[in-house]
C-alpha cells in the first residue's frame, strides 16, 4: 500500500536513530492527529509495539508506520522531514490539508475539521 504520509530520508535516519537509542527497534511509528492547540488540531508521533485492527499500516525506508482511520484523511499527503540547523534539529510536517496554523507552530486547522482551539 502506498503511504498516506511521506517520510523523507533525513527523517527516516532520525527516527531509526531514536528507535535504536530507545530500544524500540522493530516497533511501529504511529503518526496521528488529535484535538488541541490554539488552531484546533495537533500532530502526534510515537512508537508502539502493536497495531490496532482499524489502523492503516505501510512501510517507508524500513520504518513500519501506523495511522488510525480517523487521522488518515487529515494526514493524506503530509511530508515529514527532519531539519538540522545551528540551533539544533527537529521534525517538520508539511500538510497540504492545513489551511491555518498557529504562531507557535504546534497546531493547525483544516477546512473539514477545525477541532477545538485551546491556548498554545
Amino acid at each position: 500500500m502506498t503511504g498516506v504520509v511521506t517520510i523523507t530520508e533525513a527523517a527516516s535516519y532520525q527516527i531509526q536513530d531514536m528507535m535504536k537509542e530507545g530500544g524500540e527497534e522493530g516497533s511501529f511509528l504511529r503518526v496521528a492527529v488529535k484535538g488541541g492547540g490554539c488552531s484546533g488540531l495537533s500532530y502526534g508521533m510515537g512508537f508502539e509495539q502493536e497495531m490496532n485492527e482499524d489502523d492503516i499500516q505501510f512501510e517507508q525506508h524500513g520504518i513500519k508506520v501506523l495511522i488510525d482511520k480517523e487521522s488518515e484523511p487529515i494526514l493524506k499527503g503530509v511530508v515529514i522531514d527532519f531539519k538540522q540547523s545551528m540551533m539544533g534539529g527537529g521534525f517538520t510536517i508539511d500538510n497540504p490539508n492545513a489551511i491555518a496554523s498557529c504562531g507557535c507552530g504546534s497546531s493547525f486547522r483544516t477546512a473539514s475539521n477545525a477541532g477545538k482551539p485551546e491556548d498554545c
